[in-house]
């Protein structure tokens, strides 16, 4: 779980738009994140897992 300081640090809006900090938003992690689903790639797997993304499904072979 991210600090608290720092998700309230990236939802300012910066100076300079390359600024721009994204993070998921379930938990507030900045590593591993994805644009398409704005999430990171732990919740992204257990939303997933869980059937909460449409269309998503795991493969195995």
């Amino acid at each position: 779980m991210a600090r608290k300081a720092l998700i309230a640090k990236a939802k300012l809006k910066p100076k300079y738009s390359t600024r721009i900090i994204r993070r998921c938003q379930i938990c507030g992690r900045s590593k591993g994140y994805m644009r398409k689903f704005h999430v990171c790639r732990i919740c992204f797997r257990e939303m997933a897992r869980q059937g909460q993304l449409p269309g998503i499904k795991k493969s195995s072979w």
